[in-house]
């Protein structure tokens, strides 16, 4: 049997974005990803773009209930700054209203709301500002995030600052899958820095209104696993490490960056620009719990040939390395790699101070599912249990090893706009009709419910 602590958090995440839609209504003004799809809607999936999405803002209540019926006692989403500033002063009271009744509704049905400030959704008018190479959209942000605490602190004992903040440095500032794609690592540097400044701005905002809740991040690990024993490849490995994980996982949990890193941008020249005491504020506001999203596993070697000196990137310092016995999902292109869960688990307990975490994402997006729906109209996703399972096993030994893992959130409640993908893969638990916007419970919804309810599994 795995049982899990007393307490455990089951439920899902979801972002406002890809859920609510109503995307140039109440109020709400545009954010980067409404103004790209309306210049580039090619560039979308089937064109479809994030004004409709799943249609939360609508269906929220019957949603929450939906969510009861499957036992959640937490469910992970974002407020939208763009909804809620429209101009990034003033408050919008119809996005008040919605963000009240959501957090009432939760409240009512006995699931805690974690609630993410930012999840890839720049206003646009903030963007054109510079977004976050601009120390300006630092501040603003700030002023947002302390506009949430004093709207919503009563409700909310659980925020994060970020979602996967190296997102929108990698797709939007090493490569062109999001907006504003820029290519050009300098730029990302300070972009991926600047976002840290902002993170602990807010942490230091949310302890100075001496709420009663807690306050963390939401970080993507990848594990870096070596092709081999080798110097070269351990060395390739630990440097994939430091770009994409510890870039974030330090300053948020230990308060500093670590040493190796800063000496690689050094030598490229392409340290950002710290100005006085900002290393300090990033040093005394670090998280109260990590959230730890996990897909997939990093495998490197080192470097067949130099690099172009030229041009620095991460991927300067190695080379993808394709495990011989690694098992896929074809949709996603990504491997399955249950095990880098228990790893993470046991990298947090030994090496930032045990903090409190949760599993903030884990899924897998399908494509084409319409085809395992059996005569009721029910789509058996046998492999999306299985993967759960198999995921929920590594975590239950990373627990048991003594990591302070406290909660475990699917990607996601039902199928929902995933950017430039759109619908073209789905990750639900409850199916979307797109063209009736109905709800369907999936097998694997039936499947956590359960598992939801008894704290477990055989």
């Amino acid at each position: 049997m795995y049982q899990f602590p007393k307490g455990f958090l089951w439920g899902a995440a979801a972002s406002a974005t890809q859920t609510e839609g109503a995307a140039q209504v109440a109020g709400k003004a545009k954010n980067i990803w409404d103004y790209w799809f309306e210049i580039e809607p090619e560039r979308f999936h089937n064109r479809i773009g994030p004004a409709l999405t799943s249609d939360f803002y609508k269906q929220f209540k019957e949603d929450i209930q939906r969510m009861k019926a499957v036992h959640f006692n937490s469910f992970r989403t974002s407020i939208s700054w763009s909804r809620l500033l429209p101009d990034g002063k003033n408050v919008n009271k119809e996005a008040v209203h919605f963000y009240n009744e959501v957090f009432d509704q939760l409240l009512l049905e006995d699931i805690k709301p974690i609630v993410n400030l930012f999840h890839f959704d720049m206003p646009l008018i903030m963007q054109e500002k510079g977004g976050w190479e601009s120390l300006e959209v630092v501040e603003a942000f700030n002023h947002y995030a302390k506009t949430a605490f004093e709207l919503f602190g009563d409700k909310v004992k659980k925020w994060t600052t970020f979602n996967e903040p190296i997102v929108p440095v990698e797709m939007g500032y090493l490569n062109h899958y999001h907006y504003p794609c820029v290519v050009d690592m300098k730029r990302a540097v300070t972009v991926a820095y600047n976002s840290m400044l902002a993170s602990a701005k807010v942490i230091k905002t949310y302890r100075q209104l001496n709420q009663t809740g807690e306050i963390g991040i939401i970080l993507n690990l990848t594990p870096s696993y070596p092709r081999s024993d080798s110097q070269g490849d351990i060395e390739a490995a630990n440097m994939a490490d430091l770009f994409f994980n510890r870039s974030f996982l330090d300053p948020s949990v230990l308060g500093e960056y670590p040493t190796e890193l800063v000496e690689v941008l050094r030598k490229h020249d392409l340290l950002p620009e710290v100005n006085q005491g900002d290393l300090e504020l990033i040093k005394e506001n670090t998280v109260d719990y990590l959230g730890v999203n996990y897909y997939q596993p990093r495998r490197v070697k080192e470097k067949e040939a130099p690099s172009n000196t030229d041009s620095i990137m991460p991927e300067s310092f190695f080379d993808p390395y394709i495990w011989p016995e690694r098992r896929m999902n074809p949709y996603r292109g990504w491997e399955i790699y249950e095990k880098g869960l228990f790893d993470i688990a046991i990298n947090i307990k030994d090496n930032y101070g045990n903090i409190p975490w949760y599993v903030a994402e884990n899924g897998m997006g399908v494509e084409n599912e319409e085809r395992f729906k059996d005569e009721n109209g029910m789509i058996q996703d046998d492999y999306r249990i299985e993967f759960y399972e198999e995921h929920l096993k590594w975590l239950h030994k990373g627990i048991e090893a003594g990591s302070n893992c406290f909660g475990y959130h699917v990607w996601t409640f039902m199928d929902n706009w995933s950017w430039l993908n759109a619908y073209k893969n789905r990750y639900g638990l409850y199916r979307v009709d797109l063209e009736t916007q109905q709800r369907y419970l999936k097998k694997s919804g039936q499947w956590f419910g359960d598992i939801a309810k008894q704290n477990g599994f055989k």
